[in-house]
């Protein structure tokens, strides 16, 4: 053996860090262990989790807040099969990733080895990449192409196999193909004459209105785009993981008329959003039937994709922005025609606002949620990160917990999956640490979301993470009972057959996980003890806090025109 041969796991572990990636996420065991403490030894973060969904969901976070994918590491069959559902999301949130799986000995596939599970093929639906290293010395060109191919284009996941004899074999390191970082993706330009074509059409509108994606959050672009909605004097509108592009208090941000602003818009200028499930699909009867639609995307095949784009433009959003203002400066448009726009905008705006308010002083107990929301945004700092998943919980934080900034707001995304909350709140603890060490991290959960990983709790208190859990406590999905009406469901009969599917058990302690580790969770009933909660809570900066708010099971969002998804009528 030469002195300098060098095992796959320190080949592996050293191209991760030639490529730019700081963190990795994940739960170890054969044939990973010793992988684990080389990525270590190579100067990187090695955060151990309590579940590989979790890991997986944590990974893509950190991805999503610094433009370079985290990673999650997993051990064979099993392992990687738990990530898949966070694969998946990712996938669909166009937020980079890389995952790494262990795998079956070489020699030990197609006997019945360990954990032997055709990897490379099942993880191929759920990225861009999927792939095996056919030997050590290629390790750091497949790393490279993983990577590269997570950023470029749509932002998506790698996958890249590991069998465990790959990872033990040595090589003289002389015979690896070392790789330089990947580039930052290039920036796509916008054609033109389409940029023309938009100002024209924005010019001719009566009645616009901008819509801005995560999209633009990711892209950076956020700067522009509060330039050119100030400048022009433009309502708009973020998707969920949009908000904070432009601030929620921005007089422009009519998220409070949100059901008028798409109905009644006549142009629809789309910043790096999609006309998916989230946006009604961009039709009747939540869109004006000739409604024209600008779209901006980085990705040319989102393009039309649901409604033909009037104007469809493939260019990075901040180029694209900047250079339709160059085009729309100097016309009188803005001030001829928008204030009966303006005008009913803000009629709805303020009437929606009106009745939210009421809501909000209603601290009748059991609490509802508007109530709840509105202390919490009264307490917790402007400029934090919210985390947020759960059903009603989600859907109604949203419009009460306002966001300054982008990428402030991670949540259930395009794929609306459950379970993200606490992987999510654990990466951007750690992001918070390396970036902005005074910011907070609050994560605001459904009792029904918090079950999906709430044992992340232990993984917050071991590496120090001040994350704020706000469970929001129905007893239930959607809804649930209060403890009467729950037992006398379940008297008399198999509780299996009787018990309502949408509910849990009742006034649930969830506070107390926190006994684990010597500290005093907060039950809260009323609007003071939740006032005290968040209070002590902000003052610890070392731990994790949950604060258990209960509310009324059967407390809903406040009356909608229309269902929250737009219904096919096949």
């Amino acid at each position: 053996m030469s002195s300098d041969d060098v095992d796959g796991n320190k080949i592996l572990a050293e191209a991760l860090v030639a490529q730019g990636v700081k963190y990795v996420f994940g739960i170890v065991g054969i044939p990973v262990i010793e992988l684990s403490m080389a990525i270590q030894q190579a100067g990187l973060h090695f955060v151990g989790m309590r579940n590989e969904q979790a890991a997986c969901y944590a990974a893509q976070a950190i991805g999503y807040l610094t433009k370079r994918p985290g990673v999650c590491l997993v051990v064979s069959g099993p392992g990687l099969l738990h990530t898949l559902g966070g694969m998946a999301n990712a996938q669909m949130n166009c937020w980079p990733l890389l995952v790494i799986g262990g795998s079956c000995a070489q020699d030990h596939e197609g006997i019945g080895g360990f954990q032997e599970c055709p990897q490379v093929n099942l993880a191929r639906p759920y990225c861009k990449y999927s792939a095996r290293p056919p030997g050590l010395t290629l390790i750091p060109t497949h790393v490279e192409k993983a990577v590269r191919l997570s950023l470029y284009g749509r932002p998506g996941v790698s996958y890249l196999d590991f069998p465990g004899n790959i990872l033990a074999q040595r090589v003289s390191d002389s015979k690896v193909v070392h790789t330089a970082i990947c580039p930052e993706p290039p920036l796509a330009w916008p054609d033109p004459a389409l940029v023309s074509q938009a100002a024209s059409l924005i010019v001719r509108s009566m009645r616009p209105l901008v819509i801005v994606g995560k999209g633009a959050a990711y892209a950076g672009a956020e700067v522009i785009v509060r330039d050119f909605v100030r400048t022009f004097n433009l309502p708009v509108l973020p998707t969920p993981m949009g908000k904070g592009v432009v601030d929620d208090n921005d007089f422009h941000c009519v998220s409070s008329a949100r059901t008028t602003a798409l109905q009644h818009a006549d142009t629809i200028l789309l910043l790096g959003a999609r006309l998916n499930w989230i946006l009604h699909f961009g039709r009747p009867p939540r869109f004006d039937p000739n409604v024209r639609i600008i779209q901006v995307d980085i990705c040319a095949e989102e393009l039309h994709n649901s409604v033909p784009a009037k104007v469809a433009i493939h260019a990075d959003i901040g180029t694209f922005t900047r250079q339709l203002i160059q085009q729309l400066i100097g016309h009188a448009w803005a001030l001829r025609y928008m204030s009966p726009w303006w005008g009913q905008l803000n009629s709805k705006s303020d009437k929606n606002k009106a009745v939210i308010m009421k809501m909000t002083q209603d601290t009748r107990i059991p609490l509802n949620y508007y109530t709840v929301f509105h202390h919490i945004q009264e307490a917790i700092p402007k400029d934090c990160i919210i985390v947020s998943e759960g059903a009603n919980t989600m859907d109604i934080g949203r419009s009460m917990l306002r966001n300054r900034l982008p990428k402030h707001r991670l949540d259930a995304g395009t794929f609306g999956t459950m379970g993200v909350g606490p992987g999510f709140a654990v990466a951007a603890a750690l992001w918070c640490q390396d970036y902005a060490p005074d910011k907070r991290v609050i994560c605001v959960e459904g009792d029904s979301a918090f079950g999906f990983s709430g044992m992340e709790i232990e993984t917050m208190f071991r590496y120090n993470l001040p994350i704020i859990i706000i469970i929001v406590n129905n007893n239930g999905i959607y809804s649930g009972f209060d403890e009467e009406t729950f037992q006398s469901i379940r008297e008399g009969g198999e509780v299996t057959k009787v018990t309502p599917p949408t509910s849990l058990s009742t006034n649930v302690h969830y506070e107390r996980m926190m006994e684990m580790f010597n500290i005093k969770g907060h039950f809260c009933v009323d609007i003071p003890q939740l006032q005290r909660a968040l209070q002590q809570s902000l003052q610890v900066k070392d731990v994790p806090s949950i604060i258990n708010v209960m509310i009324n099971p059967s407390a809903d969002r406040k009356p909608q025109n229309y269902a929250w998804l737009t219904e096919s009528k096949l």
